[in-house]
């Protein structure tokens, strides 16, 4: 595995695929994140809302992020990220997350970040910034 400071513009970290999405995955971050809305863990109240079915929280999608950079955690910390929502996680969704350098400043490195299902439809779409120590 590279260090980040041997990334060049355009190299992409090693992808990170997450196993596939569970009911339970989404009642444990219900718990953590306060969000208790239905729609995330009870089959009814999603399709009464008009879903297929139970969707994750955004925000767990965007959490699970960080874990492209859980093995350099030693060389520096995420900074700030940017996000855009593109689309839904499904239960049993199998989300692979992917991150490209995009530019370096000073002891900056920018991130073009994505994660995609397992039809290869981008959900979340952004940036993120990774500085060194």
């Amino acid at each position: 595995m590279k260090s980040l400071a041997e990334l060049k513009i355009g190299e992409a970290l090693e992808e990170v695929q997450l196993p596939p999405v569970s009911r339970m995955d989404l009642i444990k971050y219900s718990g953590a994140s306060g969000d208790f809305n239905p729609i995330h863990t009870i089959d009814e109240e999603a399709t009464k809302a008009g879903l297929p079915g139970i969707i994750a929280h955004g925000m767990w999608t965007m959490g699970n992020l960080a874990k492209l950079f859980t093995a350099h955690f030693e060389e520096g910390f995420i900074q700030d990220y940017q996000i855009r929502f593109k689309g839904m996680v499904f239960l049993n969704d199998v989300v692979t997350l992917k991150a490209k350098l995009k530019e370096t400043r000073d002891s900056t490195l920018d991130f073009d970040v994505s994660a995609v299902n397992q039809n290869g439809a981008e959900v979340i779409k952004g940036n993120i910034a990774f500085s060194r120590y």
